[in-house]
């Protein structure tokens, strides 16, 4: 047992820490390798201690969200990855806001979709079919289908590096495609606060049918994957530069690009971490050396 491991018992609970936690467990592309430290702060007060004891240890850490656009190597992750607790999930509907939702950051995207649609607010229904967090959404502006988070956040609650909570309006968080300024400046994801609008249930409710049965159908959702791998380079699409290049289908160990939709490199047969992301690097040099376009991975890699 390490002293660094005590430490991280003390300051949450050996029930909340663990070693050697596989990452396969933890990622949709169920691949890769064991997490040196794998805790679950329950609440603000406790990741406040995560994070001093890797201040002090000078661990590095990472936040896990649902594990639906990361890939760890198979080597492992030699830090901290923290795995927000049952604090985190909580939906807090304000009494005197009506359409303003408070979502914890462990909250997935498709519950609170589905509880605004319960509620007959609109304008949530294309986070129905992301399977990430609020937290994960924030971070990177997730979208999908024509909206991103953008459009209906208000603020998010974070905390530093040093264990400080802030609020940050939206306009301070730099928004864009897949970007926002939380991870290069260290803060963690809290909450986030949305405001939506008064719909017909029912009418949103086939709205978020329409978009499920969408996706059943263009995407291979009987695999492992991070969803979209790529990022959308200006002016074309990721799926039909890999279907152009010839790559439909193309398979390196068992990872595979879909031959459902280019744009998703999917486990096909028991992937290791090292097929997936060999497979990605094929994929960007072969489009950038028929098209000239970098594509860039929305998946983040660590350990790589």
């Amino acid at each position: 047992m390490s002293n660094f491991y005590q430490k991280l018992c003390d300051a949450i609970g050996a029930a909340s820490v663990r070693e050697q936690e596989p990452m396969s467990a933890h990622t949709t592309f169920r691949a890769g390798g064991p997490a040196r430290y794998f805790v679950t702060p329950e609440g603000e007060k406790e990741l406040a201690a995560v994070l001093a004891a890797c201040r002090e240890a000078e661990k590095a850490y990472y936040i896990l969200g649902n594990g639906s656009n990361l890939l760890v190597s198979d080597a492992g992750y030699p830090g901290v990855m923290i795995l927000l607790g049952s604090q985190f999930t909580e939906v807090v509907r304000p009494e005197s806001e009506p359409g303003v939702y408070e979502l914890g950051a462990g909250v997935l995207l498709s519950r609170a979709a589905r509880e605004a649609q319960k509620d007959g607010m609109t304008g949530f229904e294309f986070a129905a079919g992301i399977p990430g967090t609020v937290g994960g959404a924030a971070v990177m502006n997730a979208g999908a289908y024509g909206g991103e988070l953008k459009d209906v956040l208000e603020s998010v609650r974070v905390m530093t590096p040093d264990g400080e909570v802030k609020e940050l309006k939206t306009e301070e968080l730099d928004l864009g495609y897949r970007h926002s300024c939380i991870p290069e400046r260290g803060y963690i994801v809290l909450s986030a606060r949305i405001r939506l609008e008064k719909g017909d249930p029912e009418a949103i409710r086939v709205r978020m049918d329409e978009l499920a049965a969408k996706r059943r159908e263009k995407q291979p959702l009987e695999y492992p994957s991070a969803g979209s791998t790529f990022k959308r380079p200006e002016g074309y699409f990721a799926g039909k530069l890999i279907e152009d290049a010839g790559l439909r289908g193309y398979q390196e160990g068992g990872a595979q690009v879909s031959e459902k939709h280019c744009g998703f490199v999917i486990n096909r047969d028991h992937a290791t971490a090292s097929d997936i992301a060999g497979l990605c690097g094929t994929v960007q040099k072969r489009v950038y050396e028929q098209f000239g376009v970098k594509l860039e991975t929305e998946v983040k890699m660590l350990g790589f």
